[in-house]
């Protein structure tokens, strides 16, 4: 197993399928501590199935899962909810659900019985549902909500859950430029503020090399390549990922990779 006091999620082999169908083969995954980690890699190609499989949204059909060291088959699912939010893709709130409702929910794992909220998890609330723009909301339906702001409940409650992991899948769906800039802005500031890890999975290469510390591109299940955004966004490994043909040079502003035009090959 790699070294636990640099990583915070490690898979050992790892074999997850769809019924019949293998999607993901001995996957072995480091995920750094305290980083933001993009996971980069064209439409099925298995990158939400490996967060889902972290997540323990999804059982792996054989191998390990270990979050600082312990094994997350051995702990109870609450425990995990303490070190480990997820929002995953295009979540579903019932109809008439609250703003501040839905947020609340990230509070769950740290009460105990059928117990209600204190004065400590309202104050959490109301920051998460701040940080995110979206405390004058918080009396409103969810359905009432644009699909950009609906994004950024799900994203408050998350960060209600008060824990030093976060996997997201897709977290700037539906958001225009501006807004997508604005959570991605937010993640990256609760990461070098708080030092929570930050695992996403993210289409728009740009976004994700720009706000990474570190890259896994995937390919069929099986990573393909890793490491800072200099050593994932080339020309070759986008070749390989998504079979294209990409123009990278340096983006003046962040000195971050940035793919400013692409052929199919």
């Amino acid at each position: 197993m790699s070294n636990i006091n640099m990583n915070i999620i490690n898979t050992e082999n790892l074999d997850i399928s769809y019924g019949n169908l293998d999607i993901v083969k001995g996957l072995n995954l480091n995920i750094p501590k305290g980083k933001i980690t993009t996971i980069i890699g064209a439409n099925g190609c298995g990158k939400s199935t490996i967060l889902k499989t972290l997540a323990r949204i999804l059982e792996p059909k054989s191998g390990a899962i270990y979050i600082d060291g312990k094994d997350i088959k051995k702990q109870d699912s609450k425990e995990i909810a303490k070190v480990m939010a997820v929002l995953p893709q295009s979540p579903q709130a019932p109809n008439g659900l609250l703003v501040e409702e839905l947020v609340a929910y990230g509070r769950f794992p740290h009460q105990s019985g059928f117990g209600k909220l204190q004065k400590e998890d309202r104050e959490i609330i109301n920051w998460a549902l701040e940080v995110t723009g979206m405390k004058e909301f918080k009396s409103r339906p969810i359905e009432a909500l644009s699909g950009g702001q609906r994004q950024r409940v799900w994203i408050s409650m998350a960060l209600a859950q008060q824990t030093d992991i976060l996997l997201l899948d897709e977290p700037t769906t539906y958001l225009d430029l501006a807004h997508q800039l604005e959570i991605l802005e937010l993640l990256k500031d609760l990461n070098e503020k708080q030092n929570r890890t930050i695992v996403m999975v993210i289409h728009e290469l740009n976004n994700a090399a720009r706000f990474a510390d570190y890259m896994v591109g995937v390919k069929e299940g099986n990573i393909v390549c890793d490491g800072s955004p200099d050593e994932v966004m080339t020309k070759e490994n986008l070749k390989v990922l998504f079979n294209i043909d990409a123009e990278i040079v340096k983006d003046p502003r962040e000195n971050k990779p940035v793919c400013i035009t692409y052929d199919l090959l």
